[in-house]
C-alpha cells in the first residue's frame, strides 16, 4: 500500500478510535485560513542553552509573563537529565506551579512538557499524577486551507495594553486567578532526520528513538495525554550537513503518526534551511499523505533566513509554528546553531501579511527587553526592539 494511502487509512482509524470529535473542537475563530497558531519554546528551548544558572523565579516569571500576552501554547520545561541539560533541572517545580498556581491569561492556556525516554515520562507523571485532574480535549491547530485557495489573509488590530513593569515583581503579577481555566497539558518526545545528530543527541539510532518514544505514546495514550514529536536536523545537519534527504523527514513524520503522535514540530534545528529547500521538503511531506493541519514548523535563524522560510510554509498552508521570545535558544548539540526565530519577529511578520495570532505586541516585546535584561544577554528581536522605541516615542508625545 502506498505511504499516503497507507496513513490516510491509519488516521482515520486513529482519529475514529482517540479523538472522535477532535477537528470539530475548534473555535470559529481559529478555523478560519487566517489564524496563526504560535507555539511559544522560550521557556524550554530558549533557556536550555545559557550557560548560567537561571533562578527558578525566573522561570516561573517567563512562563507567567508570556501567558499574558495572547498566547496559547507555551513549551514551559523539559524533563530530560539534569546531568546533559543542567538549566532544565527545575522542571517538576514550573510543572507544579503551572497546575497548582494557574497563571494568570486571558484564555485557556496549553503547556508542553518535552520527555526524552520512560524516566522523564515518570518524574513527570509523579507530578501530574498527583497535582491535576484528567483533560478531556487537545487544542488542535486550525484547519488549512484548501490548495485553491491560496493564502488569503485578513487584516486586524491588536490590543493596545501594556505589561506590568519588570520591576512589579512574579509574586505580585501572576497570583492565582479564580477565572482562570485549568491549563492543558502535552507531551513532548523528539527524533532526529540523521543518523550522527541522533546518536549525539541521544546516543542512540534513529530507530532507537522511536522504541524509546513509543511506550511513551502508548502510556500518554491510556491517560489521554495529547503527544507532540519533534524531527530534528529536518533541513539541515551540523555533522552530515545541509542535504537531508526529505523522503527520510516524510517517513519518519508518518511512523510518529502511526504510532499516535497529535502533531508533528518539522524543526530546522541548525537554521541551515531556505526558501527552496523548505518548499521541496514541505511538498514530499505533503505527497506522503501528512496533512498540514498535523504540522507545525520550528525555524532557527542562523543564517537569517528564519521569516523567508516561515513565509514560504504559510503559503503552503502551515498554520503553526514555533518561536521563542527574544530569538532565545540555541541547541547544545547543535554546534554553531543560534537562537529560534524570536516571537516578536514571527508575530510581526504574520501580522503585517495580514495574518491572526491573538498575540498582543506590546505586551510580548515588553517580555522580550524583560527576560534579555534578566540573562544579560542582548535581545535579539528586531521587531521587538522597533515596537519599545514606538512605544517610548509616544510616552514622550505624550
Amino acid at each position: 500500500m502506498p505511504m499516503s494511502s497507507r496513513l490516510l487509512f491509519l488516521r482515520s482509524a486513529r482519529l475514529a478510535a482517540r479523538h472522535p470529535c477532535r477537528r470539530t473542537l475548534a473555535t470559529s475563530t481559529q478555523s478560519r485560513s487566517d489564524f496563526v497558531r504560535i507555539v511559544e519554546v522560550g521557556p524550554r528551548d530558549g533557556l536550555q542553552n545559557e550557560k548560567q544558572t537561571i533562578p527558578l523565579a525566573t522561570k516561573i516569571e517567563l512562563v507567567d509573563r508570556l501567558a499574558q500576552t495572547g498566547l496559547e501554547t507555551i513549551e514551559a520545561a523539559s524533563f530530560v537529565s539534569p546531568k546533559w541539560v543542567p538549566q532544565m533541572a527545575s522542571s517538576s517545580e514550573v510543572l507544579e506551579h503551572v497546575l497548582n498556581s494557574l497563571p494568570t491569561a486571558p484564555h485557556p492556556m496549553t503547556y508542553q512538557f518535552l520527555l526524552p525516554n520512560e524516566k522523564g515520562l515518570d518524574n513527570f507523571l509523579n507530578i501530574w499524577q498527583r497535582d491535576s485532574s484528567p483533560q478531556t480535549a487537545y487544542p488542535t491547530p486550525p484547519p488549512s486551507p484548501s490548495p485553491d485557495s491560496g493564502p488569503a489573509l485578513n487584516t486586524s488590530s491588536q490590543d493596545p495594553n501594556a505589561m506590568p513593569s519588570a520591576s512589579s515583581g512574579a509574586d505580585a503579577m501572576h497570583k492565582a486567578n479564580s477565572n482562570t481555566p485549568t491549563p492543558k497539558i502535552e507531551l513532548s518526545i523528539f527524533t532526529a532526520a540523521t543518523e550522527t545528530f541522533t546518536r549525539k543527541n541521544t546516543n542512540c539510532t534513529i530507530s532507537e528513538s522511536l522504541s524509546r518514544s513509543s511506550p511513551i505514546m502508548s502510556r500518554a495514550r491510556a491517560l489521554d495525554l495529547p503527544v507532540r514529536a519533534y524531527i530534528s536536523v529536518a533541513l539541515g545537519c551540523p555533522y552530515e550537513g545541509p542535504n537531508v534527504d526529505p523522503h527520510r523527514v516524510a517517513e519518519l513524520a508518518v511512523s510518529l503518526l502511526e504510532m499516535g503522535a497529535d502533531e508533528i514540530s518539522v524543526a530546522d534545528t541548525t537554521g541551515m534551511g531556505t526558501a527552496r529547500s523548505t518548499a521541496e521538503l514541505l511538498k514530499v511531506l505533503t505527497a506522503a499523505g501528512i496533512e498540514n493541519a498535523d504540522l507545525a514548523l520550528h525555524f532557527h535563524d542562523t543564517y537569517g533566513q528564519a521569516l523567508v522560510n516561515a513565509v514560504v510554509a504559510l503559503e503552503h498552508g502551515i498554520r503553526t509554528f514555533d518561536s521563542a521570545v527574544a530569538g532565545l535558544g540555541g541547541c547544545p548539540f547543535s554546534p554553531g546553531a543560534t537562537g529560534n526565530v524570536a516571537t516578536e519577529d514571527m508575530v510581526h511578520c504574520f501580522h503585517s501579511l495580514g495574518a491572526r495570532t491573538g498575540v498582543d505586541m506590546e505586551r510580548l516585546a515588553q517580555v522580550g527587553e524583560w527576560i534579555s535584561e534578566e540573562l544579560g544577554r542582548a535581545n535579539e528581536s528586531r521587531a521587538g526592539k522597533a515596537t519599545l522605541a514606538q512605544m517610548r516615542k509616544g510616552e514622550r508625545v505624550d
